[in-house]
């Protein structure tokens, strides 16, 4: 019996470890990274993606209504009245899911305290006790890890996929969101789940935050590492949009001087033989003519910039050269 136990508990063991994405989790991720930025235009399709890949309705309702503690009450609600909305051309085959029960921790503040010191004990992977400010403190344990826990129709490892979506989506809450991507495998995902997870919502343009348009495949395709998108703006203005680590071939610009402005994201330029600029959202650069540079995507982050040419003289033109190697762009600092 010990030798079958055993054989079972490394089963087990080998089944989170090899965890992957599944549909539904993408779905889950997808609509929580979306509702976060409050982008109701692409999270009306993701939810019909959602419902279609399994996720149920009350599983929606509880994440959206979870995340209210991180996003606030506006984008919440705003996230619920798209799902609604979604509802009133139902497709018969979404499924409704578990029925909602009360949670008994909603009548008993102190069991929802208790439940929410467990609960946060095992995200932090130790006892945590935020004695600077004793109200958000409390507020933590009784309410965010107590109150919401509480519901049963996401478990534990699901709320921290759908956190960690949602704070990907979020500039300026780095520290929360590295804290939620322990916390997801603290609370029963694997590593390499969270990092799938992480790389699949930045693969997807999900963390991509910008209110200009992404634009179609670039024709130029073949002068750069990884898939860029452009987007013509009218009189002569366009929209280059990056996937991480997508970077364009150095190249040259003969007798005219190209303009960038960081629209969203981060991203690098750099002159031949000279530092790499990090560009985010409204830095600009005159590129001078006759100058060798690159510009591409930051490795964890989405970039777009607008691009247009100035002191055009006859004769311009735009000259392509070699790839920047990974050993040169893993340089970049």
């Amino acid at each position: 019996m010990r030798i079958v136990a055993l054989f079972l508990a490394l089963l087990a063991m080998a089944t989170v470890n090899g965890q992957t994405l599944t549909e539904r989790q993408q779905g889950l991720a997808a609509c929580a990274c979306l509702m976060a930025q409050g982008d109701l235009v692409r999270l009306e399709p993701a939810v019909r993606q959602a419902l279609d890949n399994g996720v149920t309705v009350n599983e929606l309702k509880e994440a959206f209504s979870q995340l209210y503690a991180y996003t606030g009450f506006p984008r919440s609600l705003n996230a619920l009245d798209v799902l609604g909305k979604v509802l009133e051309n139902r497709n018969p085959a979404w499924q409704e899911g578990k029925p909602w029960t009360r949670p008994a921790e909603w009548d008993d503040a102190r069991k929802a305290f208790e439940l929410g010191k467990k609960n946060q004990t095992q995200l932090s992977g130790r006892p945590f006790d935020y004695t600077f400010c004793p109200q958000d403190d409390y507020y933590l344990k009784a309410h965010l890890f107590g109150d919401i826990f509480a519901g049963d129709q996401l478990n534990a490892a699901d709320r921290e996929i759908v956190t960690v979506a949602a704070l990907s989506g979020f500039e300026g809450v780095a520290p929360q969101l590295a804290a939620h991507k322990q916390g997801a495998v603290n609370m029963g995902n694997s590593q390499q789940l969270v990092d799938e997870l992480c790389a699949w919502l930045n693969e997807q343009g999900y963390t991509l935050r910008s209110q200009w348009p992404k634009g179609e495949l670039n024709p130029y395709g073949e002068f750069f590492i990884g898939n860029s998108y452009l987007a013509d703006m009218g009189g002569g203005l366009f929209n280059v949009t990056f996937e991480p680590r997508c970077r364009n071939n150095w190249h040259v610009h003969h007798k005219q001087v190209q303009v960038l402005i960081c629209a969203a994201g981060r991203g690098w330029y750099q002159e031949w033989g000279k530092p790499a600029v990090e560009m985010t959202p409204g830095a600009v650069i005159a590129i001078p003519a006759e100058a060798k540079h690159w510009h591409g995507a930051a490795s964890d982050s989405w970039f777009q910039h607008l691009t247009y040419h100035k002191d055009v003289q006859e004769g311009a033109s735009n000259e392509w050269l070699e790839p920047v190697t990974d050993e040169v762009y893993d340089a970049v600092k």
